[in-house]
Parts: C-alpha cells; structure tokens; sequence
C-alpha cells in the first residue's frame, strides 16, 4: 500500500441515466433529509415519501434521472434530477429542473454533471431555455455552480424562502437559452 494520496481521477466517477422506479429506495434516501432539512428546496417539511415520488418522477417530455457509480461505487446512486416544462400552454417551451446529490458525494461535480445532463435532455426534448424558480440565495454552491453554467440570475424575491437557520431569505429566479 502506497504512502502517497492517490489523485482525483480526471474522469467522472459516474454515469447517468434515466431513473427506474427500481432506483426510488435510493433516490428517496437522497430526497428525504434534503427535504427534511428545509434549507433548499420549497417542499414540505412534512413530504411523504409517496408525494415525494409522485412530484419528482415526471413524464415525458420531462425526465427524472439518476448519477450512478462505477468502480468502487459501483451502482451506488449518487444523485438524482429531474426536469419538466416550467409552464403550461404558451409557456411549455421553457423547461425547470432539480437535483439533489447524497451528501456524502457533494462537492465533487455530481450536481454540475446532473445539470448539464438536464440542459442536454432539455434541448433533445425541444426546449428552447431552461428556468430556476426558486434557486435559495444563501445555497451559495448552486448559485455559483448554475452561474459557471450560463445561467444568470433575472430577480431575486426578497425573503421569499424562510430558512430554518438564517431566518427569511431571497429566492432567486435564474434563466439560460438552450
């Protein structure tokens, strides 16, 4: 055994494709404490399980999509997202995503590597932009991720989210073309 750290390998770690309901026990262990926690994502605090999969697996054209392993981590569901059109009608040709990622593979380009995902999908599927609502202005990571991305942020709503530690905060609104 060497001494020495091994480096990070320069290749994703990851595949992603779409989810199966075969993959809800572990998209659920990753939902669920995000969810539970309130700091990002406007759900409930209280979102079931069976809510939480009915709003998360969408329909075509949209998508729900999983970040799994491969060597050590092997099948290991890292992350999900899913995507959908923003609106109905008129304004069906925006499309919105999330993604949450197992907090034990935050930081390492899961969340960046789902979102580009999703733009890819988004454009196949013909979508002309895609559209945060409710990006939490103090989940700074997301907001710097999405921005290196080509989104930028058109509003922010003034203390539109109640955080559970920072009291009430804003909501960004970010856009990009596809």
């Amino acid at each position: 055994m060497s001494t020495n750290a091994e480096a990070e390998p320069t290749v994703a770690a990851w595949d992603i494709r779409e989810a199966s309901d075969q993959d809800w026990p572990a998209i659920w262990e990753i939902l669920e404490p995000v969810v539970r926690a309130g700091e990002t994502f406007t759900w409930d605090l209280d979102t079931t399980q069976d809510q939480a999969h009915e709003r998360w697996f969408k329909q075509a054209p949209g998508q729900t999509f999983v970040a799994v392993g491969r060597g050590r981590l092997d099948g290991v569901v890292l992350g999900t997202g899913e995507l959908h059109a923003n609106q109905g009608g008129g304004g069906s040709h925006v499309a919105n995503a999330g993604y949450m990622v197992h907090p034990a593979h935050g930081g390492k380009g899961v969340a960046r590597a789902l979102c580009a995902y999703s733009l890819d999908a988004a454009r196949a599927a013909g979508f002309r932009a895609m559209q945060f609502n409710a990006v939490v202005e103090s989940n700074v990571r997301a907001v710097a991720a999405w921005t290196s991305m080509g989104f930028e942020v058109l509003a922010t709503i003034p203390e539109a989210f109640h955080h559970p530690r920072l009291g009430y905060v804003g909501l960004h609104v970010m856009y990009r073309r596809l």
